[in-house]
């Protein structure tokens, strides 16, 4: 068990390598393995079977990526790039975001039983609580003022929160690809900083893919007569989700406290490229397959937003 991948990768989170640090090589051989991945055996794959479960933890155990974003040379911003990336009114809400994630994953993971999923559950904390160490120490290195942060609680029913962190990653990240791209393409963040975000933004393809096949992993394995309680939970997960998105959109957020909306209703104008609500929903749905498409294809893909964006689509006609 010491030299499993999850193992290997919870060392790499937790410790600063030593210099000389890892060849160039060995950088990109990780970064292309973060985005590649297949399962060595013969098709098919069912659904709820254990080999389906063996697969989609495999896949997150092996595509960790023990070098990024785990060590940052923060580059020195020009004035103008400098008061681009400050101004953005994300900081608080994403360094917050990635806090409670962690707690939550990880407070899920010790209610699991099985030392596979278990592990894979542990890496997925492991990273949220990197992204979270990487957007603090972002704002330290570029002198962000943040409100101050809540205290991060375990919550009393685990696995509502790990409901509730998958589903709004589902939501959160389908969006972010694509405002993530019309930043890189209006050359809103500088070069250094794309490359810096650009594998956390490919951590969370890889969080979401994992946990829309756990969900019809453990949906497909309940007892029937515990199927509709759960089915129950998650249509209460979507309209948590659903109400708290709302409020963040007039500028409240989940605690009550007065944020800045214009970025969620305005993101790629105030990103340096305005975009029509149709260009922007294509862009997404565009980067969420290019994103998705290194993955084996008989992992299930997400569905629900994508979907939902396509409808949109129709309808802006």
């Amino acid at each position: 068990m010491a030299n499993s991948p999850a193992a290997a990768a919870s060392a790499a989170i937790s410790s600063v390598p030593a210099r000389p640090g890892p060849s160039p090589a060995a950088i990109d051989q990780a970064d292309h393995a973060m985005r590649h991945w297949r399962d060595p055996g013969p098709d098919p794959v069912r659904p709820g079977s254990p080999r389906h479960l063996h697969m989609f933890c495999q896949m997150l155990l092996h595509t960790h990526n023990p070098y990024k974003p785990a060590v940052i040379d923060w580059p020195p911003l020009t004035p103008d790039a400098l008061r681009r990336v400050t101004s953005l009114p994300i900081w608080d809400i994403a360094v917050q975001t990635e806090g409670r994630a962690s707690i939550r994953v990880r407070s899920f993971a010790a209610t699991v039983r099985d030392p596979l999923l278990r592990q894979a559950l542990e890496m997925d904390g492991a990273e949220e609580a990197r992204h979270k160490d990487v957007l603090s120490k972002l704002v330290q290195a570029y002198g962000i003022a943040l409100a101050p942060e809540p205290a991060y609680l375990a919550p009393d029913d685990p696995e509502w929160g790990w409901l509730l962190t998958g589903y709004s990653e589902c939501i959160d990240s389908f969006f972010a690809f694509g405002l993530f791209a019309a930043a890189r393409r209006s050359g809103f963040f500088p070069p250094e900083l794309v490359d810096t975000f650009e594998p956390v933004i490919q951590e969370e393809g890889r969080h979401i893919l994992f946990f829309v096949n756990w969900a019809a992993w453990h949906r497909r394995n309940l007892p029937w007569w515990r199927r509709p309680l759960y089915t129950a939970k998650v249509a209460r997960v979507w309209l948590y989700l659903i109400w708290e998105r709302i409020g963040i959109a007039r500028g409240i957020d989940t605690d009550g406290m007065a944020q800045d909306a214009n970025f969620t209703m305005n993101g790629s104008a105030m990103l340096g490229e305005a975009l029509s609500p149709r260009t922007m929903i294509e862009l997404c749905l565009e980067e969420n397959a290019r994103r998705m498409a290194g993955y084996d294809s008989r992992l299930l893909r997400p569905q629900t937003v994508p979907r939902l964006a396509r409808w949109a689509l129709r309808l802006l006609r």
